[in-house]
C-alpha cells in the first residue's frame, strides 16, 4: 500500500488507499461542492460512502474505483447526509442497496437538485450572484435524477460489506438534520460526512453545537488510525480537535454579541476570525452565528437561506 499524508492542505484530487481494500476518494481544495467520498471492499462485494454533486463528477469517481469494484461490486452505498454533494451522484449506482438515517431521507426530499441549478443561475444581483456562481457554477443539476434512500435508520445500524464490518452511527441533527458517520473498526478508519471540515469551515445547518460536539467525542472514542472528512485532506485526531476548537469558539464569539444585543450580521461582521481566517470560505461564520443565536434564543428562528447567502455574499466581498 502507497503512503500517504495527513493533515496535507495541498493533498490532490484522486484515489487514495487508506487501509487495506479501504480507499479515499479525495477532491482538493474542499470547497462549497468538492467533498470526499470511500470505498470499503470485502469479498465479493463493496460499500460505497457517499456519491459527489453532480453525475460527471461520480462517473470519474466511479471509474477510478473500477479496478477494485470489477471483482468486488458496489452493493451497498451509504449517504452520510442529505446535501448534495454527498448523494447527488446516486442514480449511478445500479443495483445498490442506498442506506441513510431516517432524517437524512426526510431532508433529500427539501433538497432537490433543481434547487441549486437555481441558485447556480444567479438573477439575485452582485455580489450575490458573483458568490454563487463561484461557489455552484462549476457543477451541472439538470440532468440528475433524484435517488432517495431504498434503506433507513435511527441510531446505529451495523453492515456486512463481504465479511467486512461497518459501524453506522447516526450523529445528527448537527450539520444537518441526519448526519451519519461510517466506522470500519478492523481497519482503523472512520468516514465522517461533514462532521469534519480540515481546513475549511464548518456550517452549522442544524445544530445543536453539543450534539456536534459529541460526535467528535465519538470519533475520538472509536480511535481511528484514518479519518477521512466530509471535506479537505486525510486526517487523524488532529482534523477532530480542530473542528472541536472551532465549534467552540463560534458559540463563545456568538453568545458574547447575543447577550450584547447585535444582530446575527452585525455579530458575524464584527467577530474577529483570528486563525480561522485563514480556513477556506470563512466566511460561513455568518450561518453559524444564526446557528448559535436560534439555540439561545427559542424565538429566533433560523434566517432565510438566501438572506445568509447574500449576508456572506457582502462579508467575503468586503473582507477579500
Amino acid at each position: 500500500m502507497a503512503t500517504f499524508e495527513r493533515n496535507n492542505r495541498d493533498y490532490g484530487t484522486g484515489l487514495v488507499e487508506i487501509a487495506e481494500g479501504v480507499h479515499a476518494w479525495m477532491q482538493a481544495g474542499g470547497g462549497w461542492g468538492w467533498s470526499n467520498a470511500g470505498l470499503a471492499t470485502g469479498e465479493g462485494e463493496s460499500l460505497l460512502v457517499d456519491t459527489l454533486f453532480d453525475l460527471s463528477l461520480t462517473a470519474t469517481m466511479l471509474a477510478a474505483m473500477g479496478p477494485a469494484t470489477e471483482r468486488a461490486p458496489i452493493r451497498t452505498l451509504v449517504n452520510t447526509h442529505a446535501n448534495g454533494d454527498h448523494c447527488y451522484g446516486n442514480e449511478l449506482v445500479t443495483g445498490a442497496e442506498i442506506i441513510a438515517s431516517e432524517a437524512a431521507r426526510q431532508e433529500m426530499e427539501s433538497l432537490p437538485p433543481a434547487m441549486l441549478g437555481a441558485l447556480a443561475g444567479g438573477g439575485y444581483g452582485e455580489p450575490l450572484d458573483d458568490y454563487l456562481g463561484r461557489a455552484f457554477g462549476p457543477f451541472r443539476f439538470d440532468d440528475i435524477t433524484s435517488t432517495p434512500p431504498t434503506t433507513t435508520f435511527r441510531h446505529r445500524l451495523d453492515v456486512d460489506a463481504g465479511g467486512r464490518r461497518v459501524d453506522l452511527h447516526e450523529v445528527g441533527p448537527a450539520h444537518t438534520a441526519g448526519d451519519v458517520i461510517a466506522h470500519l473498526p478492523d481497519a482503523g478508519v472512520v468516514f465522517t460526512g461533514d462532521i469534519l471540515f480540515v481546513y475549511g469551515t464548518p456550517i452549522i445547518w442544524d445544530g445543536p453545537v453539543a450534539n456536534w460536539l459529541a460526535a467528535c467525542d465519538l470519533i475520538d472514542s472509536l480511535d481511528p488510525a484514518v479519518v477521512v472528512p466530509g471535506h479537505g485532506p486525510l486526517t487523524d485526531a488532529t482534523g477532530v480537535d480542530m473542528v472541536r476548537r472551532y465549534l467552540a469558539f463560534v458559540q463563545r464569539e456568538a453568545t458574547a454579541r447575543h447577550q450584547a444585543g447585535l444582530s446575527v450580521r452585525e455579530a458575524a461582521f464584527d467577530i474577529d476570525l483570528g486563525e480561522y481566517r485563514d480556513w477556506g470560505d470563512w466566511e460561513r461564520i455568518v450561518i453559524n452565528v444564526d446557528a448559535v443565536y436560534a439555540e439561545l434564543d427559542p424565538g429566533h428562528a433560523r434566517s432565510n437561506v438566501m438572506e445568509l447567502f447574500a449576508a456572506m455574499a457582502e462579508l467575503e466581498r468586503d473582507r477579500r
